[in-house]
This record gives C-alpha cells, sequence and structure tokens, in this order.
C-alpha cells in the first residue's frame, strides 16, 4: 500500500493508532471510576463487559493491531529520521527537543511492557493467583473484581508499579497527543499551542486519574 510505503502515511497510521488507544484509555478510566461506587458498583460493571465475550474479545483483537502498528511505525520513522538528519541538525534538534519527546521510543516500551504485566495481573489474574477475583465471588456470585483491586493496591511494589507506569504514560501522551495533532493538520500558529497545551492537560488528567486509584486504595482513602 503506498500509504504505508510514504513517511506521510506512516505517521497517519501513527496518529490513527494512537487517536484510538487514546479512546480506549480514557473509557477504561471512566469505567475504572466504579471503584468509588464500592464493590456493588464495580463488581456489576465487570459482570456487564463479559457478558458479551466475543465482543470483548475482538475489541481486545483490534487494539493488539493498532498497538502493533504504533509501535512498529513509531519506531521504523525514529530509525528513518536519525539516518536521515545529518549530524549538526540532529544536535540543533536535541537542544529544541523535550525530554518527553527524545525518550518516545523508551517510554513506549515500558508502556508495552506495563500492558503486559498489567494484562497477567487483572485480566488473565496469573500473577496473583491467590487473589484471584474468580476464585473469590462475591455475595451474588460475580468475580469479586472490587476485592481484587484492593488487596492488590494495598501491596507497596503493586502501588509503586502503576502510579511509575501512570507517570510514564502521561510523559508519553503529553508529546504523542500534540504530535497526533501536528499529523492530521492542526500545526499553525494558531491551533498548534492549544493542540500542545490540550495534549499536555489530558495527559496530566489521564496520569493523575489512573494514578488516584493505587494512591487512594493504599493511604485507606478507600476502603
Amino acid at each position: 500500500m503506498y500509504l504505508l510505503r510514504s513517511q506521510v502515511g506512516r505517521k497517519i497510521v501513527m496518529a490513527v493508532s494512537g487517536f484510538s488507544m487514546l479512546a480506549f484509555v480514557v473509557v477504561h478510566l471512566l469505567g475504572n471510576t466504579s471503584m468509588y461506587g464500592g464493590p456493588g458498583s464495580m463488581n456489576a460493571y465487570a459482570s456487564a463487559l463479559h457478558r458479551f465475550p466475543l465482543l470483548i474479545w475482538l475489541f481486545r483483537l483490534i487494539l493488539m493491531v493498532m498497538f502493533y502498528l504504533h509501535v512498529f511505525y513509531g519506531i521504523a520513522l525514529k530509525l528513518e529520521n536519525r539516518d536521515a538528519k545529518p549530524e549538526p541538525y540532529v544536535v540543533e534538534k536535541y537542544k529544541q527537543s523535550t525530554f518527553a519527546g527524545r525518550n518516545m521510543i523508551w517510554t513506549g516500551l515500558l508502556i508495552g511492557a506495563f500492558v503486559v504485566y498489567h494484562l497477567l495481573h487483572f485480566t488473565f489474574q496469573v500473577t496473583n493467583p491467590q487473589i484471584s477475583a474468580g476464585s473469590h465471588p462475591d455475595a451474588m456470585g460475580r468475580p469479586d473484581v472490587f476485592m481484587m483491586v484492593m488487596l492488590s493496591f494495598r501491596k507497596l511494589a503493586i502501588s509503586a508499579v502503576y502510579i511509575s507506569a501512570m507517570i510514564v504514560l502521561g510523559l508519553h501522551l503529553s508529546h504523542s497527543i500534540q504530535s497526533g495533532f501536528q499529523t492530521v493538520g492542526l500545526n499553525n500558529d494558531r491551533s498548534f499551542p492549544i493542540a500542545i497545551k490540550g495534549g499536555m492537560v489530558v495527559a496530566i488528567l489521564i496520569t493523575l486519574g489512573f494514578a488516584a486509584f493505587p494512591i487512594v486504595i493504599f493511604t485507606g482513602i478507600l476502603r
């Protein structure tokens, strides 16, 4: 496909896949706020999600494809840009870049590693089988997801991993959102500063939103 052979096309794929995953992250965050409603709310939400297993797996497959495209073309574009630019340009570009922008590949790879851990932890429930939701039904016979999350985040190591991962995610989003907007054409003097600020706000809100769960549970605010 010509779209994937051109650098512009690959950047568009990066933007589309990135915004697709961002949409999922926002929806995932909103769904997780059911934790604040207590065990009944969280377990009802989790149970509702698993009433349609085929749909859930189709959704996961789409996300996996988006993730693969994003990682593959992200690394490819980084290597292409590095090889195509002369050394003085690279040095000047480095001086003008941000910490988040310079480390997009590394934050992306760390996020990928965290996603694998997160799936093993809460989705497949193999890292801590003794507190598996499926092994401990609630009063209504549903998997006790609320209990699993509470017991997990009461452990300092697990909470630290999740909070650290959310900081890394925030760094990645703070640069990737503005890059995505730039790719789709919001790169003029009027719109691009708004895109930069908007991306930063979204990144901060998502970071704080997800990090709040282990914080309020570990500190005992949420019981």
